[in-house]
Protein backbone atom coordinates (compact mmCIF):
# COMPACT_ATOMS: atom_id res chain seq x y z
CA UNK A 1 0.00 0.00 0.00
CA UNK A 2 1.47 3.11 -1.00
CA UNK A 3 1.67 5.88 1.46
CA UNK A 4 1.12 9.79 1.47
CA UNK A 5 3.23 11.89 3.48
CA UNK A 6 2.98 15.81 4.58
CA UNK A 7 6.26 18.00 5.45
CA UNK A 8 6.43 21.04 6.83
CA UNK A 9 9.55 23.14 8.22
CA UNK A 10 8.97 25.14 11.58
CA UNK A 11 11.32 26.16 14.17
CA UNK A 12 11.58 24.40 16.80
CA UNK A 13 9.90 25.83 19.63
CA UNK A 14 6.53 24.99 17.08
CA UNK A 15 7.33 21.61 16.12
CA UNK A 16 5.14 19.83 18.66
CA UNK A 17 2.32 22.48 17.94
CA UNK A 18 2.48 21.16 14.19
CA UNK A 19 2.74 17.41 15.34
CA UNK A 20 -0.28 17.83 17.41
CA UNK A 21 -1.98 19.42 13.97
CA UNK A 22 -1.16 15.97 11.90
CA UNK A 23 -2.31 14.02 14.40
CA UNK A 24 -5.42 15.50 14.46
CA UNK A 25 -6.04 14.92 10.83
CA UNK A 26 -5.26 11.66 10.98
CA UNK A 27 -1.55 10.61 10.20
CA UNK A 28 -0.01 7.67 11.71
CA UNK A 29 3.56 8.82 12.52
CA UNK A 30 5.28 12.15 13.01
CA UNK A 31 9.33 12.19 12.85
CA UNK A 32 10.96 15.09 13.16
CA UNK A 33 14.18 15.96 10.96
CA UNK A 34 17.00 18.66 10.45
CA UNK A 35 16.36 20.88 7.66
CA UNK A 36 19.99 22.45 7.98
CA UNK A 37 22.54 19.37 8.32
CA UNK A 38 23.22 20.80 12.03
CA UNK A 39 23.87 18.11 14.62
CA UNK A 40 23.41 18.29 17.94
CA UNK A 41 26.54 16.06 19.75
CA UNK A 42 25.81 16.66 23.14
CA UNK A 43 22.54 17.63 24.51
CA UNK A 44 22.39 18.74 28.49
CA UNK A 45 20.76 15.87 30.25
CA UNK A 46 17.57 16.05 30.77
CA UNK A 47 16.62 17.73 27.53
CA UNK A 48 15.30 16.78 23.81
CA UNK A 49 16.20 19.83 21.74
CA UNK A 50 15.83 20.24 18.50
CA UNK A 51 17.60 21.77 15.41
CA UNK A 52 16.75 25.64 14.12
CA UNK A 53 14.70 24.71 11.37
CA UNK A 54 13.09 21.24 12.02
CA UNK A 55 10.95 19.13 9.51
CA UNK A 56 7.87 17.33 10.90
CA UNK A 57 6.74 14.92 8.97
CA UNK A 58 3.10 13.05 9.41
CA UNK A 59 2.71 9.95 7.35
CA UNK A 60 -0.90 9.01 6.19
CA UNK A 61 -2.37 5.93 4.83
CA UNK A 62 -2.94 6.84 0.95
CA UNK A 63 -6.97 6.52 1.34
CA UNK A 64 -6.78 10.02 2.92
CA UNK A 65 -8.02 12.86 0.79
CA UNK A 66 -4.91 14.74 -0.25
CA UNK A 67 -6.95 18.33 -0.73
CA UNK A 68 -9.08 18.32 1.74
CA UNK A 69 -6.20 16.93 4.01
CA UNK A 70 -4.14 20.15 3.26
CA UNK A 71 -6.90 22.49 3.66
CA UNK A 72 -8.23 21.31 7.04
CA UNK A 73 -4.07 21.62 8.19
CA UNK A 74 -3.65 25.25 6.52
CA UNK A 75 -6.76 26.19 8.34
CA UNK A 76 -5.76 24.42 11.94
CA UNK A 77 -2.38 25.86 11.80
CA UNK A 78 -3.60 29.33 11.87
CA UNK A 79 -3.90 28.56 15.59
CA UNK A 80 -0.35 28.54 16.35
CA UNK A 81 0.22 31.97 15.00
CA UNK A 82 -2.31 34.82 16.19
CA UNK A 83 -0.57 37.35 14.27
CA UNK A 84 -2.51 37.74 10.74
CA UNK A 85 0.37 39.31 9.22
CA UNK A 86 2.74 36.06 10.12
CA UNK A 87 3.55 34.25 6.79
CA UNK A 88 2.94 30.45 7.65
CA UNK A 89 4.96 27.40 6.19
CA UNK A 90 3.50 25.41 3.40
CA UNK A 91 2.48 21.85 3.45
CA UNK A 92 4.66 19.38 0.71
CA UNK A 93 3.05 16.45 -0.19
CA UNK A 94 4.74 13.49 -1.49
CA UNK A 95 3.95 10.13 -2.26
CA UNK A 96 5.94 7.01 -1.15
CA UNK A 97 5.57 4.35 -3.11
CA UNK A 98 4.52 0.20 -2.01
CA UNK A 99 7.52 -1.23 -1.07
CA UNK A 100 8.60 -4.44 1.19
CA UNK A 101 10.12 -2.07 4.08
CA UNK A 102 11.81 -4.42 6.23
CA UNK A 103 13.16 -5.85 3.33
CA UNK A 104 14.52 -2.39 2.30
CA UNK A 105 15.99 -1.60 5.83
CA UNK A 106 17.57 -5.37 6.02
CA UNK A 107 19.08 -4.74 2.38
CA UNK A 108 21.23 -1.35 3.18
CA UNK A 109 22.82 -3.19 5.86
CA UNK A 110 26.26 -4.99 4.85
CA UNK A 111 29.21 -6.75 6.77
CA UNK A 112 31.95 -4.38 7.37
CA UNK A 113 35.37 -5.39 7.90
CA UNK A 114 37.44 -3.41 10.80
CA UNK A 115 41.59 -3.97 11.19
CA UNK A 116 42.46 -7.75 9.76
CA UNK A 117 40.82 -10.28 11.74
CA UNK A 118 37.50 -8.18 12.52
CA UNK A 119 33.80 -8.33 10.91
CA UNK A 120 30.70 -7.20 12.13
CA UNK A 121 27.71 -9.13 10.18
CA UNK A 122 23.88 -8.66 10.42
CA UNK A 123 22.45 -11.81 11.22
CA UNK A 124 20.50 -12.43 8.53
CA UNK A 125 23.61 -12.23 6.25
CA UNK A 126 26.51 -14.69 5.53
CA UNK A 127 29.49 -14.01 6.67
CA UNK A 128 32.11 -13.03 3.47
CA UNK A 129 34.99 -14.77 5.52
CA UNK A 130 33.38 -17.89 7.83
CA UNK A 131 37.43 -18.15 9.42
CA UNK A 132 37.27 -14.56 10.39
CA UNK A 133 36.19 -13.02 14.03
CA UNK A 134 32.66 -12.77 13.01
CA UNK A 135 30.90 -10.80 15.35
CA UNK A 136 26.52 -10.61 14.40
CA UNK A 137 25.03 -7.92 15.29
CA UNK A 138 21.57 -6.69 14.06
CA UNK A 139 20.76 -2.62 14.70
CA UNK A 140 18.43 -2.12 17.29
CA UNK A 141 17.74 0.05 20.06
CA UNK A 142 20.97 0.85 21.43
CA UNK A 143 23.83 2.64 20.13
CA UNK A 144 26.83 1.21 18.22
CA UNK A 145 26.42 -1.16 14.75
CA UNK A 146 29.84 -0.03 13.44
CA UNK A 147 28.74 2.26 11.44
CA UNK A 148 30.11 5.33 12.72
CA UNK A 149 33.29 6.61 12.93
CA UNK A 150 34.18 6.04 16.59
CA UNK A 151 33.17 2.85 16.98
CA UNK A 152 34.44 2.00 13.86
CA UNK A 153 38.12 3.74 14.96
CA UNK A 154 37.48 1.76 18.62
CA UNK A 155 36.91 -1.85 16.69
CA UNK A 156 40.04 -1.20 14.51
CA UNK A 157 41.65 -0.50 18.01
CA UNK A 158 40.64 -3.66 19.35
CA UNK A 159 41.81 -6.11 16.34
CA UNK A 160 45.20 -4.64 16.33
CA UNK A 161 45.50 -5.29 20.42
CA UNK A 162 46.53 -8.82 22.12
CA UNK A 163 43.26 -9.11 24.37
CA UNK A 164 44.07 -13.05 25.17
CA UNK A 165 43.39 -13.71 28.50
CA UNK A 166 41.80 -9.92 29.32
CA UNK A 167 39.41 -8.57 31.62
CA UNK A 168 37.58 -5.58 29.75
CA UNK A 169 35.78 -2.94 30.94
CA UNK A 170 33.22 -1.64 28.34
CA UNK A 171 32.00 1.92 30.02
CA UNK A 172 28.87 2.99 27.88
CA UNK A 173 28.26 -0.17 26.01
CA UNK A 174 25.63 0.28 24.39
CA UNK A 175 24.77 -2.42 21.92
CA UNK A 176 27.70 -4.19 23.78
CA UNK A 177 29.70 -4.23 20.54
CA UNK A 178 33.24 -3.01 22.05
CA UNK A 179 32.93 -5.77 24.78
CA UNK A 180 31.58 -8.75 22.52
CA UNK A 181 34.17 -7.95 20.15
CA UNK A 182 36.98 -8.05 23.13
CA UNK A 183 35.66 -11.62 23.72
CA UNK A 184 35.67 -12.93 20.39
CA UNK A 185 39.20 -11.53 19.78
CA UNK A 186 40.58 -13.49 23.06
CA UNK A 187 39.25 -11.73 26.17
CA UNK A 188 38.52 -13.64 29.01
CA UNK A 189 35.72 -11.55 30.62
CA UNK A 190 33.87 -8.25 30.00
CA UNK A 191 31.93 -6.02 32.55
CA UNK A 192 29.57 -3.71 30.60
CA UNK A 193 28.59 -0.33 31.87
CA UNK A 194 25.89 1.89 30.89
CA UNK A 195 22.84 4.26 32.56
CA UNK A 196 20.18 3.14 29.92
CA UNK A 197 18.81 -0.30 30.77
CA UNK A 198 17.40 -0.76 26.89
CA UNK A 199 21.07 -0.95 26.11
CA UNK A 200 22.23 -3.33 29.27
CA UNK A 201 19.18 -5.60 27.42
CA UNK A 202 20.77 -5.33 23.77
CA UNK A 203 23.79 -6.61 25.21
CA UNK A 204 23.03 -9.65 26.94
CA UNK A 205 20.84 -10.25 24.16
CA UNK A 206 24.05 -9.57 21.27
CA UNK A 207 26.36 -11.74 23.40
CA UNK A 208 23.54 -14.68 23.17
CA UNK A 209 23.35 -14.22 19.34
CA UNK A 210 27.25 -14.35 19.31
CA UNK A 211 27.41 -17.89 21.09
CA UNK A 212 28.67 -16.75 24.07
CA UNK A 213 27.36 -17.88 27.61
CA UNK A 214 26.11 -15.52 30.44
CA UNK A 215 29.78 -16.13 32.83
CA UNK A 216 31.78 -14.15 29.99
CA UNK A 217 29.81 -10.51 30.19
CA UNK A 218 28.35 -8.97 33.16
CA UNK A 219 25.83 -5.75 32.19
CA UNK A 220 25.20 -3.22 34.84
CA UNK A 221 24.49 0.22 35.92
CA UNK A 222 27.31 2.33 37.02
CA UNK A 223 25.77 2.35 40.56
CA UNK A 224 25.87 -0.74 41.04
CA UNK A 225 28.93 -2.15 39.06
CA UNK A 226 32.07 -3.82 40.68
CA UNK A 227 34.92 -1.91 40.67
CA UNK A 228 36.92 -3.69 38.91
CA UNK A 229 41.10 -3.96 38.05
CA UNK A 230 40.63 -3.96 33.61
CA UNK A 231 43.38 -4.80 31.57
CA UNK A 232 41.88 -2.58 29.29
CA UNK A 233 38.66 0.25 29.27
CA UNK A 234 36.74 1.15 26.24
CA UNK A 235 34.92 4.29 26.36
CA UNK A 236 32.90 5.17 23.17
CA UNK A 237 30.51 7.89 24.61
CA UNK A 238 31.07 11.71 24.70
CA UNK A 239 33.57 14.60 25.53
CA UNK A 240 32.02 16.17 28.63
CA UNK A 241 31.02 12.70 30.30
CA UNK A 242 34.81 11.32 29.59
CA UNK A 243 35.69 14.61 31.31
CA UNK A 244 33.89 14.64 34.37
CA UNK A 245 34.06 10.21 34.58
CA UNK A 246 37.92 10.32 34.20
CA UNK A 247 38.67 9.93 38.09
CA UNK A 248 35.95 6.78 38.14
CA UNK A 249 37.31 5.37 34.75
CA UNK A 250 41.11 6.38 36.23
CA UNK A 251 40.18 3.76 39.21
CA UNK A 252 39.08 0.75 36.88
CA UNK A 253 42.52 0.52 35.07
CA UNK A 254 45.11 -1.70 36.88
CA UNK A 255 48.57 0.05 36.62
CA UNK A 256 50.30 -0.74 33.28
CA UNK A 257 46.63 -1.53 31.61
CA UNK A 258 45.32 0.54 28.82
CA UNK A 259 42.54 2.89 28.55
CA UNK A 260 40.45 3.49 25.07
CA UNK A 261 38.37 6.73 24.84
CA UNK A 262 36.03 7.72 21.99
CA UNK A 263 33.02 9.54 21.33
CA UNK A 264 34.53 13.08 20.55
CA UNK A 265 35.31 15.79 17.74
CA UNK A 266 38.72 16.84 16.89
CA UNK A 267 38.41 20.22 18.82
CA UNK A 268 37.25 17.89 22.07
CA UNK A 269 40.24 16.00 21.62
CA UNK A 270 42.84 18.44 23.72
CA UNK A 271 40.46 18.66 26.98
CA UNK A 272 39.63 15.00 27.26
CA UNK A 273 43.19 13.92 26.54
CA UNK A 274 44.47 16.68 29.42
CA UNK A 275 42.10 14.93 31.57
CA UNK A 276 43.68 11.29 31.59
CA UNK A 277 47.08 12.22 31.11
CA UNK A 278 47.58 12.55 35.24
CA UNK A 279 47.50 8.90 35.10
CA UNK A 280 48.02 7.94 31.86
CA UNK A 281 50.30 8.25 29.14
CA UNK A 282 48.62 9.30 26.32
CA UNK A 283 49.15 8.54 22.54
CA UNK A 284 48.52 10.52 19.52
CA UNK A 285 44.85 10.89 18.40
CA UNK A 286 43.63 9.35 15.75
CA UNK A 287 40.73 11.13 13.82
CA UNK A 288 38.51 9.68 10.88
CA UNK A 289 35.72 12.00 9.32
CA UNK A 290 36.01 14.97 12.33
CA UNK A 291 35.82 12.00 15.18
CA UNK A 292 39.05 11.34 17.47
CA UNK A 293 40.11 7.88 18.97
CA UNK A 294 42.29 8.22 21.84
CA UNK A 295 44.26 5.92 23.54
CA UNK A 296 46.51 5.66 26.59
CA UNK A 297 48.50 3.16 29.34
CA UNK A 298 48.30 3.89 32.88
CA UNK A 299 51.29 4.58 34.75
Amino acid sequence: MPWLQLKVETPPEQAEQYEDLLLAAGCAAVTYQDAEDNPIFEPELGTTPLWRKTVVTGLFAAEHDLQETLALLTEAQRSISTAATVDLPQFHAEILEDKDWEREWMESYHPMQFGKRLWVCPSWREAPDPGAVNLLLDPGLAFGTGTHPTTALCLEWLDAQDLEGQLIVDYGCGSGILGIAALLLGAKHVIAVDIDTQALTATRDNLARNHLTDDRLEAWLPESAPKAQADTLVANILAGPLVELAPTLEALVRPGGKILLSGLLADQAEAVSLAYQKWFDMETPVERDGWIRLTGSKR
